[in-house]
């Protein structure tokens, strides 16, 4: 325990007294004598892996209620507390935070203080004398190891490796977060661990643990700030749009995007453009604004026309004419426009994002069917079936359960008794039927 402890307290940048002290403090706890202070609660929560509710330490029960809040972090410090709590609970599997619901207001407040916010100060120049020192290789690695991940998550989907990621950064990064460091390179970690805490964002969107991805979207977001990266802290506003159309706020997605386009006015990119008048299509898509949608989509492709990869930054690349038209599908097919929703689909085929192949192929099948032509919507969604083998992605399920619903509305046929019988070996398939059966 005082091995755990000790690990613990070093993780956050504190040094615990000599063992025989800390053994007393323990055996005091253990006896009813006392109970762990402010300091040493949250350190044995740590090294039990269990919250200060599930222990009985009512007195740290704050601290639970601090990790289910959805405020803008006020300041670059309580940012990096937040985040480092948000890590340890979620390697814990703190089943409130997992199982949270987003907050509608977060994302209003977010965007409007990130738009609103001054000059940010440069990140601590290392004047503390204590913590690890911190300098351009360390971030390099970050960099370097959040790629990796990035890359299994294309891969295999959000289930994959998101706790191996959480892992890492609970434990490899948070101590960066609060080492010694100049300003310089306190800029660049910033701006790194706000890019893989996005990373873990999307992660836990794909998984379907939505009040948890708005809490990273959010702490991603004020690291961004205190970074002074505002193309990335944007690129954060149109990931938080992307999800609030999955979930059906669609209103506050459309702003959302409008809030990313806008406060990046003075830095913005072509591509960076692009993708945030594409994420407003899709909202306004789903409100049945077909016009504004079209409009906005007009907007994307000719930003991505005046597109110069030199320019622009290494995280936005992927986003390509493959990928505008990946959404324009999505768009075409929510405002009922099925032909022209297959056209766009049967060009969004990358062939090297996976679970971005399957998301398309998913919608080209949905615009065959909404078209009338189920044996060739059986098909493709077979071929999706295919593709997604070997994603564990909470929201591939969701797109196979939708499609589902609408086949059943079709009543039983020749074509799709087949299309099930070859269907139901899939694994993806199989829990989709398993999500319809528990919306039930």
């Amino acid at each position: 325990m005082v091995r755990e402890m000790r690990q613990a307290a070093a993780r956050q940048g504190h040094t615990l007294p000599a063992d025989a002290s800390v053994k007393r403090r323990i055996a005091s706890w253990e006896n009813d004598h006392s109970v762990p202070d402010e300091f040493y609660g949250p350190l044995l929560c740590e090294a039990l892996g269990r919250t200060g509710a599930e222990l009985g330490l009512n007195h740290l029960t704050g601290h639970d209620a601090r990790l289910l809040e959805t405020r803008y972090p006020p300041s670059a410090e309580s940012a990096i507390d937040s985040v480092r709590e948000l890590w340890r609970a979620d390697l814990n599997g703190y089943e409130p935070l997992l199982l949270a619901q987003p907050s509608e207001p977060a994302w209003h407040e977010a965007s409007l203080r990130w738009l609103v916010a001054p000059e940010p100060s440069p990140p601590r120049s290392g004047e503390q004398q204590s913590g690890v020192r911190v300098g351009p290789a360390d971030v390099a690695a970050v960099k370097a190891t959040s790629d990796m991940f990035a890359q299994l998550d294309d891969r295999f989907g959000g289930d994959h490796a998101r706790h191996a990621l959480i892992q890492y950064l609970s434990r490899d990064v948070a101590p960066l977060l609060t080492g010694q460091y100049k300003a310089s390179v306190g800029r660049a970690l910033f701006s790194t661990v706000a890019e893989a805490t996005l990373l873990a964002a999307w992660m836990s969107y794909d998984a379907c643990h939505h009040g948890l991805a708005q809490r990273y979207f959010l702490q991603a977001l004020r690291l961004a700030q205190d970074a002074d990266d505002r193309r990335l802290a944007g690129s954060i506003l149109s990931a938080m749009s992307h999800q609030a159309t999955f979930l059906g706020r669609y209103t506050q997605a459309a702003t959302l995007a409008r809030a990313a386009r806008m406060g990046i006015s003075g830095v913005a990119t072509p591509t960076l453009l692009a993708q945030f008048h594409a994420m407003e299509a899709r909202a306004l898509a789903r409100t049945g604004d077909a016009r504004a949608c079209e409009q906005a989509l007009t907007e994307a492709t000719k930003a991505l026309e005046r597109r110069n990869s030199g320019d622009e930054p290494e995280w936005i690349t992927y986003f390509d004419e493959a990928e505008l038209a990946a959404e324009a599908a999505h768009c075409f097919r929510d405002v009922d426009h099925a032909r022209r929703a297959v056209a766009h689909a049967e060009n969004a085929m990358s062939g090297t994002h996976v679970r971005s192949d399957f998301f398309a192929t998913m919608v080209l099948a949905d615009a065959h069917l909404r078209a009338g032509e189920v044996e060739e919507a059986s098909r493709v969604a077979l071929d999706a079936l295919d593709l997604g083998e070997q994603l564990k992605s909470a929201r591939c399920v969701s797109y196979l359960a939708e499609f589902r619903q609408r086949l059943a509305r079709l009543g039983p046929t020749a074509v799709l008794r087949d299309f099930h019988e070859q269907a139901s070996g899939h694994r993806l398939w199989l829990a989709s039927g398993a999500l319809l059966r528990g919306s039930d």
